[in-house]
């Protein structure tokens, strides 16, 4: 048995209970990825992350991310709350970004007076889902084809396929069959129309079966796949904010910001619970 520091975080709003929650192991040296992915079985959250020393010399630190179900190679939620709460625990970054390496290689972070923000990563996929597969999720997700805008994969670790509907009252409204959807991580977005307000310009929903939270209430790989999609409409303005987390009774706000072909995904972090974990 080892003890390490523990911080459970918010992430994605500045209240405590309307985010998504993380569980992040720090110090986490002498863990094996089997113990690793037993304790993020037995957090039961979306993402439960192992922080360690850097291999490369241009990090300032290393994460494994587990699921309930296994390793992801990237997160974003898990990304933006273990830099967080690494932050918090004393660590100090070489530049004035922090630098973090991951599965899918250093993805840089930065710090502002609302938050942080990580720099979305290329994708790995992008194409149109193969038409079956399309068939099955819009069937599984209770939706007519014609309620579809589009389908694509914005895979960026976490392989996300995106299907954009025509709202946000018509993304809200879906019923997903998780059975329906076993072995794809599914995303829906849509715009808010002018009745829906200012808070936000699109809502999205997260569906992962067979996860211990099956519907995620705030997806920073999602939001920054989605990012990768709309920057190739010159309708979409280069700063937006995407709420998710309505279905589920959270808040969550995503700020993404474009600065040329760079896309920075955001929001807000709040420490809830500190301590020590023995494992």
């Amino acid at each position: 048995m080892s003890t390490h520091p523990y911080q459970q975080v918010n992430v994605f709003s500045t209240d405590p209970l309307l985010g998504n929650p993380l569980a992040v192991v720090l110090d986490a040296i002498g863990l094996d990825e089997a113990r690793m992915a037993a304790f993020a079985r037995w957090t039961n959250l979306s993402e439960t992350t192992f922080v360690l020393p850097p291999t490369d010399p241009r990090a300032d630190y290393r994460v494994h991310i587990f699921t309930t179900m296994g390793e992801l190679p990237f997160a974003g939620h898990p990304t933006l709350g273990s830099c967080h709460a690494w932050l918090a625990n004393g660590g100090e970054p070489q530049g004035e970004e922090v630098v973090q390496q991951c599965g899918i290689g250093l993805v840089r972070i930065r710090r502002s007076a609302t938050g942080l923000a990580f720099l979305a990563p290329p994708l790995l996929r992008d194409e149109a889902p193969d038409p079956a597969l399309l068939t099955r999720v819009t069937r599984g997700l209770g939706l007519r084809p014609s309620a579809v805008v589009g389908a694509r994969w914005v895979d960026n670790g976490a392989g996300w396929l995106a299907l954009r509907l025509r709202n946000r009252a018509a993304v809200l409204a879906v019923e997903p069959d998780y059975a329906a959807l076993e072995g794809v991580a599914v995303g829906i977005f849509g715009p808010w129309r002018r009745r829906d307000g200012k808070g936000a310009q699109f809502e999205s929903r997260a569906f992962i079966a067979g996860d211990a939270a099956p519907e995620d209430p705030a997806t920073g790989s999602l939001a920054a796949g989605i990012a990768r999609w709309l920057l190739e409409d010159d309708t979409v303005p280069d700063r937006y904010v995407i709420s998710q987390g309505t279905a589920l009774g959270r808040e969550g706000r995503l700020q993404v910001e474009r600065i040329g072909d760079a896309l920075w995904i955001g929001g807000a972090c709040v420490t809830c619970i500190e301590g020590v974990v023995t494992l």
